[in-house]
């Protein structure tokens, strides 16, 4: 495989990558939230270096996805929860066997790797496609999908391949479930501490529907409805966990030499009772998950790495496809040829960063339980500061000026008629085709009839 090559750093740190769920840009207190306390985060922002304009795509496996190969969504092989298979049934579409994951890059320069939390990227019943066939060392996740002789499903989660009962672990009781999470994370930490690791730590919190905490004490005083309770009480545990995980690997003697990035999969989300707009969680932001809008795609960012980032606010245009390049910057400068993400390392040493031309996102909503018109496909695109969004494949291209109008409130499109059919050519040719996502690079001359196998 081809690269393109940057001078790498002089020593390479360890990598601890935490994904929270569902997290909108609103919901730490750094980002503007007022009444869910999140004080380590906060403080770890003060102390590294807090995104402003971090984007990622506005659903689950997609984000993932971006992440993981390094590629934005219209070239992923995952464009959206779920895909079109044989006569018209959906199915959990899997990363490629040829698609190289993050994982994979660390295992290939000999880091020890580990994935605990949601991976969101099988098929259940290609075992290739499981985390720990596709670059993780060690794994502990739940199998999204019944696997084929697991009766327990979803009673049971997956160690590294096997599977445990899960009700054999929780004879231990915690507050929630991204606490045993955190404790797989801390013995991972441990058993590595001699050699270089990559950790994704991808929690759960706040996705419903483990909305669950056992803590009944936590914001008991505020009289807020009990879902409600339990999503700030989840959040602010989260905040809890990762400082946990962050204070071990200090009392390790490995905090000069280990990167911290944290981050969120997608928009806030307004399910299982939760109303998104209780605590602001998208703050001025059009949306919440699943839409292409600010709110479903821009999140909080925050990146540490002791003495070797000086601590700023950065405003810089990054995605979540932008991680993987990062990571290669981080351990040897080489990045492969599928990577469509600019490495941000530059912005963390203070060096001159270069910049994306735009950026592209595309969503198709269709499947399981819903069969939308158009297969509720979508598209956007920030170009500088103007957003183009579409909503169905023969709908009107709207057009906000960002820098104008954050809230995207005031479609402009009329007014720019150019641009806007520039926006078009640029949907266009950004979106390849797609065997299971018809709606992308089919996009003119897809046939709702036709049979994709």
């Amino acid at each position: 495989m081809s690269c393109t090559k940057n001078k790498p750093i002089k020593k390479r740190p360890n990598v601890i990558f935490l994904l929270a769920d569902d997290l909108g840009y609103n919901e730490l207190g750094v980002y503007g939230q007022q009444q869910i306390k999140t004080p380590f985060l906060d403080s770890l922002s003060r102390k590294g270096i807090k995104f402003n304009n971090f984007y990622t795509n506005a659903v689950c496996s997609p984000a993932r996805a971006a992440l993981m190969t390094g590629k934005h969504p219209g070239h992923t092989t995952i464009r959206g929860n779920s895909g079109i298979g044989k006569n018209d049934l959906w199915f959990r579409v899997p990363l490629k066997k040829d698609e190289l994951t993050v994982g994979e890059y660390f295992q290939n320069h000999g880091y020890k790797t580990g994935v605990i939390g949601k991976w969101h990227l099988e098929n259940p019943d290609s075992l290739y496609s499981w985390a720990h066939h596709k670059g993780f060392d060690y794994t502990f996740h739940r199998q999204w999908n019944k696997f084929k002789g697991d009766p327990n499903d979803p009673n049971t989660i997956w160690e590294s391949g096997k599977p445990l009962e899960i009700e054999k672990i929780w004879k231990k009781q915690y507050k929630s479930r991204d606490e045993l999470r955190t404790e797989k994370a801390i013995d991972f930490v441990s058993k590595n501490k001699q050699n270089q690791f990559f950790l994704f730590m991808s929690y759960k919190i706040p996705h419903t529907p483990e909305n669950d905490i056992y803590d009944n004490e936590i914001y008991k005083d505020k009289g807020w409805p009990e879902v409600e309770r339990q999503h700030a009480g989840r959040i602010t545990l989260l905040d809890s966990y990762i400082k946990e995980l962050f204070n071990h690997v200090k009392k390790l003697g490995l905090l000069e030499n280990t990167i911290f990035i944290f981050t969120s999969d997608n928009g806030p989300h307004n399910e299982g009772g939760h109303k998104y707009n209780f605590f602001n969680s998208n703050g001025n932001l059009r949306g919440f998950k699943r839409d292409l809008y600010e709110g479903g795609i821009k999140v909080p960012m925050i990146t540490y790495w002791k003495d070797k980032i000086t601590p700023k606010v950065s405003n810089h245009i990054s995605t979540i496809w932008d991680v993987f390049p990062t990571f290669c910057d981080l351990v040897d400068g080489k990045t492969p040829e599928q990577i469509d993400g600019i490495s941000f390392l530059p912005t963390l040493l203070n060096k001159k960063q270069e910049k994306h031309k735009y950026l592209y996102w595309e969503l198709q909503l269709d499947g399981w339980w819903q069969k939308l018109e158009d297969g509720g496909f979508r598209q956007a695109i920030r170009k500088d500061n103007w957003k183009a969004v579409r909503y169905g494949i023969n709908s009107e291209i709207e057009l906000y000026d960002l820098a104008k109008d954050s809230r995207e409130s005031n479609n402009v499109a009329v007014k720019y008629p150019v641009l806007v059919k520039h926006m078009d050519s640029l949907f266009k040719k950004s979106s390849n085709e797609n065997e299971w996502f018809p709606y992308g690079g089919k996009i003119q001359n897809y046939i709702a009839s036709e049979k994709y196998d």
